[in-house]
């Protein structure tokens, strides 16, 4: 039998996802996409954060090239726009998604890695959209994830010259979150995700769905729709259950 395309490994309320192309350095094909697609349509009950990895010293580095040629102008929109919603699946499906980089996070791998919510990278790390010096254009989510993180002036300059970002100047720029160690990175990952999972789950599901939306508001629309998150988890169970473990100096026993 051969290794499943993507590993699923389950300890508690935390999935651990690996994307299992060592041979390709883990570039996004079809079928990865849609193992991907697969498991956030409909994750296990109990889990409540994932993480996402790669494996043999790379988390991604990107689309496989040795698909694209294959496709016509309409067949690539229509998988571009397949990335699109899977990209929204891991965005916006309802668990905090961590995800661990190290090696290559190169075009569709950074459009992956920009999906999640919490990004830790170690020192190999480095990001690059590289699609300009092969005569292509993003297709997986990057002119506007990405894009938001770094800016659009910032982006232009890094598609036009291929600029690679290490894994300190991915921080400074918000590409991740956290630098760690030499090989530490999936060990902090799931760190920081049973962190998280200890969080309500409502508050969890409210931050994700809300804060990215709010940023495409209005001012007054942003506040408007702040308050009716503010209402909805501060009149719930866990917000009741939050308080009262305050009150009794303990930890709260969130649902």
């Amino acid at each position: 039998m051969t290794d499943p395309i993507l590993k699923i490994d389950l300890d508690g309320a935390v999935a651990t996802l690996t994307m299992n192309r060592p041979d390709k350095r883990n570039a996004m094909c079809d079928e990865l996409l849609a193992a991907l697609d697969g498991f956030f349509s409909n994750p296990p009950a109990d889990v409540k954060v994932a993480v996402l990895t790669g494996t043999a010293g790379h988390f991604c580095s990107g689309l496989d090239l040795s698909e694209h040629v294959a496709r016509d102008a309409e067949g690539t929109m229509r998988h571009s726009r397949g990335w699109h919603q899977v990209m929204d699946r891991i965005q916006f499906g309802g668990l905090p998604v961590v995800s661990a980089l190290f090696g290559a996070v190169i075009g569709g791998g950074l459009e992956l890695a920009a999906s999640t919510h919490v990004r830790v990278a170690d020192p190999s790390a480095f990001f690059q959209l590289p699609e300009g010096r092969r005569g292509i254009f993003v297709g997986g989510g990057a002119s506007v994830r990405v894009g938001r993180i770094l800016g659009a002036d910032r982006m232009t300059e890094m598609m036009l010259t291929g600029r690679k970002y290490n894994s300190d100047e991915g921080l400074a720029l918000g590409l991740t979150h956290y630098v760690v160690g030499e090989n530490e990175a999936l060990a902090k990952a799931r760190e920081l995700a049973a962190r998280i999972a200890a969080n309500a789950p409502l508050s969890n599901y409210i931050m994700i769905q809300a804060l990215a939306r709010i940023e495409d508001m209005s001012k007054a629309d942003g506040l408007f729709t702040e308050s009716l998150c503010a209402a909805i988890t501060q009149t719930s169970p866990d917000a009741l259950e939050g308080l009262a473990a305050f009150l009794e100096k303990r930890k709260p026993n969130f649902r």
